[in-house]
């Protein structure tokens, strides 16, 4: 009997290890076919899931509600499962080298209640080469069982995007035989409906890095572009707008890179290059590139400050949007902390605010106290760094009465949300990326 049989028939469980913007939509996915196990050591955050709380917005606190998840900060359970698949974080160290200690650890938790005939799948980003002579042999040394397979899945989930959901996108598997990959390709097959079978695992941790990576290279192709027409006096929205009447325009826009794909990803690859011999010029000039625009965002605010006529040591400054990219709750690597640190350095008077990050858990992450909207008043300068959803529905005029009664606003439009011309009609003093 094959593995999708077994679990449709109930005669084993589904395991999702690892419960935040990847693994939650999974395991709700794969809870409405199977009986799913959701491990994570996080019991803070297992005990908001029991409450019916989504701490990561990616499915809702309904759906989560209805869901037939069994939550656990309990190893054990996964004895349960034989279809196993690890979705933890994979960051940086603070040399920019890949930290493997997240997956690992997950490994290492699984191989101890590893069950016979077990498939156990990564969705982990990683370098090509790390599923297989990583993670296998500590499968291998660490189980009593050694009748298990391996797979790879890379995830796509995109925080906050509600139009690309886990169920309607093109699903890339990949496992260590043919019987692996039928097997993977069924069970993953049974929620999504485009399954793309890669040829080997590394193809498919190499596609995941890849695909991230030339975001980001664009991206910072933008951003290059952005701050030489700020020296040149034009509207770099109005000539990206005018670029893409062409067929072949990629309708990309300068921005801050940060969270946990994007900003991450490509180092991964730069480290396993540089492991060949391969230094990677492009990739690791587009990384310098979106590193650096926290502080030229926050140079550009000093400078419209002072062309202003404002006195820039006493100027009330806000930031709004603290998360790393729109509508979502995620703070990782979020470049607005930059700005925010930057300004600070300049003994600048900046307070922040964000209607979906978690206010305790950015205090603890980064030391920097949120306020709430409606605290924000006397302001000298509204800095928006996020296309939040909450901030588009505002008009320039709500946004006005926030601001002293006595002087020209200035809003900073990183992301273009409202124009320059609507902005300057209205009164405003505008900058925008």
């Amino acid at each position: 009997m094959d593995m999708l049989q077994k679990l449709e028939n109930r005669e084993t469980k589904l395991a999702v290890v690892g419960l935040g913007y990847v693994g939650l939509p999974l395991a709700a996915a794969f809870a409405e076919k199977f009986s799913v196990i959701g491990f994570d050591r996080n019991e803070r955050k297992i005990e908001r899931y029991k409450q019916g709380h989504d701490v990561t917005a990616e499915i809702g606190d309904k759906v989560l509600q209805n869901s037939a998840i069994e939550f656990t900060t309990d190893p054990k359970r996964l004895q349960e499962a034989s279809f196993i698949v690890i979705a933890v974080p994979t960051p940086i160290n603070g040399d920019k080298t890949p930290d493997l200690a997240p997956v690992k650890g997950a490994t290492e938790t699984v191989a101890r209640q590893l069950a016979k005939d077990s498939i156990v799948v990564y969705e982990s980003t990683v370098y090509p080469g790390v599923t297989e002579d990583i993670c296998r042999p500590l499968l291998e040394d660490l189980s009593d069982n050694q009748d298990f397979k391996i797979g790879y899945s890379p995830e796509r989930i995109n925080p906050g995007d509600k139009k690309h959901r886990l169920q309607n996108i093109t699903k890339i598997v990949s496992a260590e035989d043919a019987d692996a990959l039928q097997d993977v390709a069924d069970v993953y097959g049974s929620i999504i409906d485009h399954i793309y079978k890669a040829s080997s695992i590394r193809v498919a941790e190499a596609a995941k890095l890849v695909e991230n990576t030339q975001r980001d290279i664009n991206i910072a192709f933008m951003n290059e572009l952005s701050m030489v027409f700020h020296e040149m006096g034009i509207d770099t929205e109005d000539v990206a707008k005018a670029m893409d009447t062409k067929w072949n325009a990629l309708g990309f826009r300068p921005g801050l890179v940060g969270g946990h794909c994007i900003g991450v990803d490509p180092y991964y690859f730069i480290y396993e290059a540089e492991n060949l011999n391969r230094h990677s010029q492009m990739i690791s000039a587009g990384r310098r590139i979106n590193n650096d625009m926290g502080k030229f965002v926050a140079n550009e605010v000093v400078k419209v400050l002072l062309r202003s006529g404002v006195d820039a040591s006493n100027a009330n400054i806000y930031l709004l949007g603290m998360t790393f990219k729109e509508n979502c709750p995620d703070t990782r690597n979020s470049r607005s902390v930059d700005i925010y640190n930057d300004l600070r350095e300049y003994g600048l008077k900046v307070k922040a605010a964000d209607p979906l990050a978690d206010r305790q858990d950015f205090q603890r992450e980064y030391g920097i106290e949120l306020v709430e909207e409606d605290e924000i008043h006397n302001a000298d300068c509204l800095v928006l760094l996020v296309a939040h959803e909450a901030y588009r529905q505002h008009t320039l005029a709500e946004w006005r009465s926030l601001y002293r009664k006595d002087e020209d606003p200035i809003l900073i439009d990183v992301k273009s949300i409202y124009g320059r011309e609507a902005a300057e009609e209205a009164g405003y003093t505008y900058w925008c990326l």
